[in-house]
């Protein structure tokens, strides 16, 4: 794993050490609140960037809508402390609203254990953040697992079950939601629609990565996506402002379509969100088939 940024460009590189202060200290301030042991006594064992900014593929035009947001895996030293809600809500939110800092920060936080159980599986997600990644901050005596390859076999299994399962719950969730939409049920179809692209990406990243993370966040799942599969951008329009709007609508749907008197979305917008929904359900459903296909060639099968 590499130790160095600088083939960043000065600007991105004092964003990542701002962002990695803020982690730090607003870490150190959750676990001094905590009352269980494994809180209390809990620390961050390493943080590591990952993504298009690691590899050099970045991309940066605000201005048009495109811009790469910055990926970090924080490892922790318990379960306890993988709660963003509990640890990691306040220093995302800081970093959200810091003028220094102009692109947008997903984090994804998990115990040692946990990443090493994955390494020693071969899962692909973790076994390229071990050879992409960037160390931004390590503690140690706390090494990292090495690698043991899945077998082709096994690969194909694990793929081929994650597709199966996850494509038909995004059927499911499209079709609830066109029903939703024709009995005018504009909140009920927004929430689902939700769902469906939510479960888009998790078909399209445990097909293709073994993994999924603990995040409704759709900008964030999508992010993640994209950043392994360029092909999934041409479902979300995005240069205008009423493509940027539609989708941050679709996005707040998880929790305001549901509990928010507040929430509104027209007809429009919704029959404009469905489209892109079932385009990316398509582009998932060929982008599956195809690693599928390459799996069970490796696999001789």
């Amino acid at each position: 794993m590499k130790m160095e940024i600088d083939h960043l460009p000065a600007r991105q590189q004092g964003e990542l050490e701002r962002i990695k202060t803020v982690l730090m200290e607003e870490f150190a301030r959750s676990i001094e609140r905590a009352t269980k042991d494994g809180k209390r006594n809990g620390k961050i064992l390493k943080i590591i960037l990952f993504g298009s900014y690691a590899r050099s593929d970045w991309v940066d035009e605000p201005e048009n809508g495109y811009q790469s947001d910055f990926d970090l895996l924080v490892i922790v030293s318990h379960e306890d402390l993988t709660d963003v809600a509990d640890h990691w809500y306040i220093a995302e939110d800081k970093i959200l609203h810091d003028p220094s800092i102009g692109r947008t920060l997903n984090i994804i936080v998990h115990t040692l254990s946990e990443v090493n159980r994955a390494l020693s599986r071969g899962e692909y997600f973790w076994v390229d953040i071990l050879r992409d990644g960037i160390l931004l901050y390590d503690l140690p005596n706390h090494a990292l697992a090495a690698p043991k390859p899945l077998t082709a076999a096994d690969a194909y299994e694990m793929a081929a079950g994650y597709f199966s399962t996850h494509l038909k719950k995004v059927d499911s969730a499209l079709k609830i939601a066109r029903f939703a939409l024709d009995e005018d049920e504009k909140n009920d179809a927004a929430f689902l629609l939700h769902q469906a692209v939510e479960r888009a990406y998790a078909c399209y990243l445990l097909t293709n990565t073994f993994y999924f993370p603990r995040s409704h966040n759709i900008k964030f799942l999508r992010s993640l996506a994209e950043d392994r599969e360029p092909r999934l951008v041409e479902a979300w329009p995005r240069d205008s402002k009423l493509d940027r709007r539609r989708f941050e609508l679709l996005k707040r749907a998880y929790v305001e379509a549901r509990y928010s008197p507040n929430y509104e979305i027209s007809a429009d917008d919704l029959e404009a969100l469905a489209a892109s929904a079932t385009d990316l359900r398509n582009i998932v459903e060929r982008l599956c088939r195809e690693r599928l296909d390459q799996l069970r060639s490796d696999a001789g099968l």
